[in-house]
């Protein structure tokens, strides 16, 4: 019997290997084709693979390069969107609707550009692909199999971005880890591809952990050494290591991964724990990984590297002058990750505002009315986090009946914004059994309902309102002023909307809708203008805040935050 392993690095891999020796030439490229850059993991998963693809990505752009990063995701899911936050994260989504991998916040947050569908693709949308060609014909009287047909699916998705001609650089980012079997077909498309295309025009960047031993007081380069051990089993020489390490690395271990990974000594990166992930593009720039990357790809017509803005950026976050205590309100706060985007908008606010923001995580299912002061009195901002289904609801709404009753600066997002409703629908209307129809089908009172078009749709992958809307602002209020514009933009996630027909009570008691979309007229954005910060919005801001424009509405919420603890003391 033979092992997936060892099927995959068989005699046919052997002489296209021999092959790439003997033919260095590139053999499929295009004039105008963009230079390409594959990051993979070995050792262990969760080293930080999105964060080198983003921080390589931002120090190539800032010699002026078009650059774009995508992912590619071992996973048969076709797309993360009906994944549980406690297990993948944060779904992160992009302009254009699509329900994507995480990764892709970071691509935009440190790139300062929209990605989409594009460039998120997983094994099952791959899969899913070949197996509708097979039943449309397109493979007839042939035996479809995962060489080459899925391999070739891989391929034909990696060059997508960089066949439109609107990039010199696109950097692929292998989801999982050297040695996964779920991993192995996009490993042997990296290996086919860099044969195809030639070495001046295809980067592999090999990220792996030099693990610390106290007790031995070094750092071990064997578990790199195997990794890359098995990347070669596979056809692939690695061009670069980048090595992840929480001590800085010394001249002899270089030179020993060099000299037992077969790259050349420079070529070798610490990558080395930092404060920030933001550190992480100056710390990789000081390792020369830009000047070798260009070398390597033969990008010898570029300009002098401008990285000023992302340091003013980061002297602003490290060097604060205020504080602020801003609690967030959620029900997978267990899980960082699954409020990823907020926790980074909150960085960008932060620095725009030259505060330190720390944020503390509050489970919703562990507010009570005899704790909700104890647990929130001492904050100086409140945000309730979006999320589906009905646990964990009555917390938040306890929440936000506190920020609204004690004027605390509060902000909620999408389901936050309809928890604020039902909250306001209870306690102001006196519509006690207010409630969304997601929670309670047969309340009286459906201040919150199902979107008419969701009202036949029966499959829960990709169906909800996704992707970019516009909003129209209502003149005078308070999110037309923290805009500044009459129309805007912003990312959706939701099946639910406000129920138009409670509108007129809602505004006649206080609560004004500052925000509708124009064509349907759905309620896109809810305040109070007598309290003294209290927005909701359906959709995501956070997925639009960036290092170099931080949103708005974040931005704004900690200026209100700082405010409000300067009047308390």
């Amino acid at each position: 019997m033979y092992s997936v392993g060892t099927l995959f690095s068989s005699a046919a891999i052997k002489i296209a290997n021999l092959c790439l020796l003997l033919y260095p030439v590139p053999l499929l490229v295009k004039f105008n084709m963009a230079k390409q850059i594959f990051v993979t993991g070995g050792v262990v998963s969760s080293l930080g693979k999105g964060i080198i693809a983003s921080s390589l990505g931002k120090l190539l752009q800032a010699r002026g390069l078009r650059v774009t990063i995508q992912k590619f995701d071992p996973y048969l899911n076709v797309d993360p969107g009906t994944l549980n936050p406690y297990e993948h994260g944060e779904c992160y989504v992009t302009n254009d609707g699509a329900e994507t991998d995480l990764d892709l916040g970071h691509y935009e947050r440190f790139l300062n550009m929209p990605t989409s569908q594009a460039n998120n693709v997983t094994t099952g949308r791959i899969y899913l692909t070949v197996i509708e060609n097979e039943r449309r014909g397109d493979y007839l009287g042939k035996t479809v199999q995962v060489i080459p047909h899925i391999t070739d699916e891989i391929k034909r998705r990696m060059m997508l971005l960089g066949n439109t001609g609107n990039y010199d650089v696109v950097i692929t980012e292998l989801g999982g880890t050297v040695g996964d079997i779920e991993s192995l077909p996009y490993i042997e498309a990296v290996r086919q591809l860099r044969w195809e295309l030639g070495n001046v025009n295809c980067l592999v960047i090999h990220l792996t952990l030099l693990p610390y031993l106290s007790a031995a007081k070094e750092l071990k380069t064997k578990p790199t050494q195997h990794s890359v051990k098995e990347l070669l089993s596979y056809g692939i020489q690695p061009d670069v290591i980048i090595c992840r390490t929480e001590k800085h690395i010394s001249p002899e271990i270089r030179r020993k991964i060099a000299q037992f990974c077969n790259v050349e000594s420079n070529a070798v990166i610490e990558a080395i724990d930092a404060d920030t992930i933001y550190d992480v593009p100056l710390n990789l720039m000081k390792e020369n990984l830009d000047a070798i990357t260009l070398d390597k790809l033969r990008l010898s017509i570029y300009s002098k590297i401008d990285m000023s803005q992302w340091k003013e950026f980061l002297g602003k976050l490290k060097n604060s002058t205020s504080e602020v205590q801003i609690g967030l309100i959620g029900k997978y706060v267990e899980l960082q990750d699954a409020y990823k985007s907020i926790q980074e908008s909150f960085v960008h606010a932060g620095a725009a505002n030259e505060c330190r923001v720390i944020i503390e995580s509050i489970h919703s299912e562990h507010l009570t009315p005899d704790n909700v002061a104890s647990k929130l009195q001492h904050l100086n901002g409140i945000l309730v986090a979006p999320g589906f289904g009905q646990r964990g609801i009555e917390g938040k709404i306890l929440a936000i009946q506190y920020a609204r009753l004690h004027n605390i600066p509060f902000f909620g997002i999408c389901l936050g914004m309809q928890c604020a409703v039902i909250e306001f629908a209870r306690n102001v209307l006196n519509l006690q059994q207010a409630d969304s129809t997601e929670m309670n089908a047969n309340t009286p009172h459906p201040v919150i309902s199902l979107m008419e078009q969701q009202k036949t749709i029966t499959q829960k992958g990709g169906t909800m309102r996704l992707g970019a809307y516009q909003c129209q602002l209502t003149p005078h209020t308070k999110a037309a002023e923290i805009y500044g514009n009459k129309t805007i933009q912003e990312r959706h996630r939701h099946r639910y909307e406000f129920n138009n027909a409670y509108l007129q009570e809602f505004e006649n008691n206080g609560m004004k809708a500052s925000g509708i979309n124009p064509e349907t007229g759905l309620v896109e954005i809810m305040e109070l203008p007598a309290h003294r910060w209290f927005i909701g919005t359906q959709f995501h801001p956070e997925l639009q805040s960036t290092v170099l424009h931080p949103h708005p509405l974040f931005a704004d919420f900690i200026k209100n935050a700082i405010l409000h603890k300067n009047s308390a003391t």
